[in-house]
């Protein structure tokens, strides 16, 4: 009892104060009632007041909200403090890509990517299952499918169609210069059989250089390189030419012709095709080789082995040693790669001495032909500034040996045979002029064909 009795005035005391407040409460209520309206009317309380009010009860709630000032960066820092800032980013990078673990993003996207990678493989396995083995027999080195198509412009780069070209015009030209008349159809069977030769001569030097062309830039597309064709096909096709062009020059023209056109498919594939690899005598006997075709010509149209035939066989000879030697100069590291043996690569500076010298001997020979009775007096003036320029660029060339007086002097080679011939056959003697001197030889003067300057 005595314990209730001495609790009893703090929960008397605590039911007056709440009684006091809500008897305050309700007084004051109609008064703040009052308030709120003349506020209301004063202020003329509108939507959009309202709206602002709400916008900062919720901003006052909500801190995160609330805009934050950031702190300004200092407008004027010392040069020695931004070097010391450059100094920790760059230890700083330093130290991330030495030592820093990976993302986590990126070894999920690393990972992402094998399963791409994974997935892709699978199912390329799945449609290569079967022909697994055929995939390892690809990388392999295999023949190449032949097509009828192709079959024209593959051979035409196994017979080196255009130097082919050159050997029939030079050819033609020789019978074009002999001093004789003209005659059509011999003019043509010694064209034919003289190309089907030389047809044949380049197919078997490509036979037998396949290894070598292989580690040559200037060759590597050769047909028998690539496996455009094999090496049977290309066998049979020298055959079919080397036979019938043989056989067309001895039966057709006349057998000394013929002979001059075996020996000259012996001599380049037997004698010159070797040496490439041997000695840089093959520059020489390659020479050889270019000087008979003319002589060809000459022999077609005359019958005989003349000194005009020699004349023009010498020309070529002469000719060569610039064209091919300024050639080569460009390409040793190819020659050298390919393991031939060229005198720009193991004599540079006889290659281009020889070259000087048969740059000069162009000049000479050019003099020789009025005096052999094949041209007028007229050629060796005429062609006197061509054969000029070309020894001027030899010598240029044997000074300077460089890659630019090179192919300067190779380029020269390309115009300077076709004109040098051209002027030459324009300044041939005519036939009648050789009839009054009792050159020709019986039988041929009637058929005789006049061939005057213009």
């Amino acid at each position: 009892m005595s314990a209730a009795r001495s609790c009893r005035p703090p929960r008397a005391l605590a039911g007056l104060f709440v009684w006091r407040l809500r008897s305050t409460g309700a007084r004051q209520m109609p008064c703040r009632f009052v308030h709120l309206y003349h506020v209301a009317s004063s202020k003329l309380i509108t939507f959009q007041y309202c709206n602002f009010l709400k916008r900062m009860y919720v901003t006052q709630c909500n801190k995160d909200l609330s805009q934050r000032a950031k702190p300004k960066s200092d407008s004027i820092v010392s040069p020695f403090h931004e070097l010391q800032q450059l100094d920790q980013e760059k230890k700083v990078v330093h130290k991330i890509s030495s030592a820093s673990p990976v993302p986590q993003s990126w070894s999920e996207m690393s990972s992402r990517n094998e399963l791409r990678k994974i997935k892709s493989a699978a199912e390329t396995e799945d449609s290569v299952v079967p022909g697994g083995a055929e995939s390892k027999e690809d990388r392999q080195w295999k023949e190449m499918k032949l097509r009828l198509d192709d079959l024209p412009g593959i051979l035409a780069r196994l017979s080196k169609i255009k130097l082919t070209a050159l050997v029939v015009s030079t050819a033609s030209t020789g019978f074009a210069m002999a001093p004789v008349p003209f005659e059509l159809t011999c003019f043509l069977l010694a064209s034919l059989g003289t190309g089907l030769a030389s047809c044949a001569a380049n197919s078997i030097n490509q036979f037998f250089e396949v290894p070598f062309d292989s580690n040559m830039n200037r060759t590597k597309n050769r047909p028998l390189v690539r496996g455009q064709i094999s090496p049977l096909l290309a066998v049979c096709f020298a055959a079919c030419c080397g036979i019938p062009g043989v056989a067309l020059l001895t039966l057709g023209v006349n057998p000394l012709t013929g002979a001059l056109g075996a020996f000259n498919i012996f001599l380049y594939t037997c004698c010159y095709t070797p040496l490439k690899r041997m000695s840089i005598a093959n520059t020489w006997v390659g020479a050889v080789v270019g000087a008979i075709p003319p002589i060809m010509g000459w022999t077609a149209a005359t019958g005989s082995l003349d000194a005009g035939a020699l004349l023009l066989g010498g020309i070529l000879y002469s000719w060569q040693f610039p064209h091919f030697n300024a050639l080569s100069w460009g390409l040793r590291e190819d020659y050298s790669r390919g393991g031939y043996c060229m005198m720009s690569v193991t004599h540079p500076g006889l290659c281009r001495r020889v070259a000087l010298r048969h740059c000069l001997a162009l000049i000479g020979l050019s003099a020789v032909a009025p005096v052999l009775n094949i041209t007028t007096w007229t050629f060796p003036i005429i062609s006197l500034p061509i054969n000029l320029y070309i020894s001027y660029l030899g010598f240029r060339f044997y000074r300077d040996a460089d890659r630019s007086s090179s192919r300067k002097l190779f380029f020269c080679s390309l115009w300077h045979l076709p004109l040098l011939l051209l002027v030459m056959f324009t300044c041939k003697k005519s036939v009648l002029e050789k009839e009054d001197k009792g050159e020709l030889r019986g039988g041929s003067h009637e058929m005789a064909m006049e061939i005057r300057l213009p």
